[in-house]
């Protein structure tokens, strides 16, 4: 029972916490081809200029670089295709609802195996203003001063 929860880190999204305040997080499944799990497992993937937004059929991510399987044949996926998110609907009507405040976007902070299964984290995140950024490098650093102290 155990084995099937562990949970092994693929990709961070490492930018997101300086350039955006998350103000909540949600869990959610992917739909992916197998060429596409393969290269997951190799840590073949790219969170940086990624973001997800709903269409008429459900949240889609766009703009996730996951790279070709490298023993991957004709049938080897488009590295930058949209893929859907698996989320209940309660949690798909919350988002939605969030989204709608100006300046409020969902990008991925972290992708990951949960057991064998994908599993993507995903923050509704606000803009952090220059003087924001700023102040979040100052305590970053005081922090560090402490810890040498």
């Amino acid at each position: 029972m155990e084995e099937s929860n562990k949970i092994k880190i693929i990709a961070n999204n490492r930018k997101a916490n300086f350039q955006y305040l998350i103000l909540s997080r949600y869990e959610a499944g992917l739909v992916l081809l197998g060429t596409e799990v393969k290269s997951l497992r190799e840590s073949k993937v790219n969170l940086k200029e990624s973001y997800a937004r709903f269409k008429k059929d459900g949240l889609w991510l766009i703009n996730c670089h996951i790279n070709e399987y490298k023993f991957g044949n004709l049938n080897n996926h488009e590295p930058l295709r949209e893929r859907k998110l698996l989320l209940n609907k309660r949690e798909l009507k919350k988002i939605k609802i969030q989204l709608q405040e100006k300046g409020l976007t969902l990008i991925p902070l972290k992708i990951y195996f949960k057991g064998s299964l994908v599993k993507i984290e995903m923050g509704i995140a606000k803009g952090k203003k220059l003087y924001d950024k700023r102040e979040s490098i100052k305590k970053r650093e005081t922090e560090r001063k402490l810890k040498r102290l």
